[in-house]
């Protein structure tokens, strides 16, 4: 039989990013995590953690964190249906990883509804669309919205839909770096934003146009910060068509080369076995997400 105090106590120093805000979340003293964390290891007869900053489970530490993030959604569904087992009366924390760029344009408007009527605080974790299921692989997440088709063991993907992306700049950084017109030759040497060493998507659409992934480029790991050192004319970026309409449409931005959008896919993955609230986020986002992303 688990103690889940036991595996709390590990969910807690994953999701806080070390042992002092564990216990502080927990309600505990530092040494007191630490101890709670060495008794569980003493269980399993191996360790469960990797003493890194911030720590990171290992092997079976992940199987644990999984199995934690599936009971905690079990959990909810009998405290509905036995009301006097909910001692507390919290509303139910659910961990989910998500790119920055949604979590920028559409997610609020296609979950807001669904949290206020259910009761759910979203704690969101946010990571590139290409690299986000490693926090669900990990046992870190409950639900993640990445790029990925392909679920990890015990979990189902759905597919949502793809973000449109376009190559933007300014005006002003048009006529610097092209000032007889776009030249595609041109582009690998016009400064780039990115959104950080994970994000490979100005690679991908550098190989549409036929170049190689040589080019300079600023990083910056901020969907808002993209866009504004993107109108201010430090680089060319892909700008999420939804975030690009108001700029380009005030001519503060403007594409660099005409009608040339790149498509991302979105893909919704969450546990088998999470329960009904998880059950239900996920059919609310089947229908709300072709209101916002364009058909795979």
């Amino acid at each position: 039989m688990f103690d889940y105090k036991l595996l709390a106590a590990l969910a807690a120093v994953i999701e806080q990013g070390g042992f002092e805000r564990a216990a502080q979340v927990l309600g505990l003293s530092q040494s007191a995590v630490s101890q709670r964390i060495k008794l569980l290891e003493a269980r399993v007869g191996q360790p469960v953690l990797v003493r890194a900053t911030p720590p990171s489970p290992t092997e079976v530490g992940r199987q644990l964190l999984n199995h934690v993030q599936q009971v905690r959604l079990l959990e909810r569904d009998l405290q509905r249906q036995v009301p006097a087992l909910d001692e507390q009366g919290i509303p139910e924390r659910l961990r989910i990883a998500l790119n920055a760029d949604s979590l920028a344009t559409w997610w609020a408007g296609a979950v807001g509804d669904f949290c206020a009527g259910q009761q759910v605080l979203l704690d969101l974790v946010v990571e590139d669309q290409d690299v986000g299921l490693r926090r669900m692989r990990a046992g870190e997440v409950a639900a993640c919205l990445c790029g990925s088709e392909r679920p990890v063991a015990g979990a189902r993907s759905l597919a949502l839909g793809a973000m449109r992306y376009r190559a933007l700049a300014s005006p002003a950084f048009m006529a610097r770096y092209f000032p007889r017109g776009f030249e595609v030759a041109r582009l690998a040497r016009a400064p780039a934003v990115v959104y950080g060493p994970d994000d490979f998507l100005q690679h991908r659409y550098l190989a549409s146009l036929g170049l190689g992934d040589g080019f300079i480029h600023h990083l910056c790991p901020s969907s808002e910060g993209f866009l504004r050192l993107t109108e201010a004319g430090l680089g060319w970026g892909l700008v999420p068509e939804l975030q690009a309409r108001e700029p380009l449409a005030s001519g503060q931005l403007v594409e660099i080369c005409s009608d040339t959008p790149i498509d991302v896919p979105l893909y919704w993955h969450h546990w088998r076995n999470g329960g009904q609230l998880l059950g239900d986020l996920t059919e609310h986002l089947r229908q709300a997400a072709p209101a916002w992303l364009v058909p795979l």
